[in-house]
């Protein structure tokens, strides 16, 4: 299982809708619209790297009201 953050940056106004339509995205575990320099912090879940790239590229990146988005794996040190 493959964990990470993914840090959204929406186009104004748009935080709280973005984090909404997320949520019932499968694969995601969590998602709050914060402050700061990225709008809506995302922590998802997939099977492999690549399981994690099609719900970033094909699931998350294509919701109306995203403008860019970062990745961050979770690793266990």
């Amino acid at each position: 299982m493959v964990q990470a953050y993914i840090l959204i940056q929406t186009e104004v106004g748009q935080a709280a809708e973005v984090a909404g339509r997320i949520r019932g995205i499968e694969g995601v575990r969590e998602a709050h619209d914060v402050t700061g320099p990225y709008d809506v912090i995302v922590q998802a879940e997939a099977e492999d790297v690549d399981s994690l790239g099609t719900l970033v590229v094909a699931r998350i990146q294509r919701l109306d009201g995203i403008a860019r988005t970062l990745t961050c794996p979770i690793v266990n040190i």
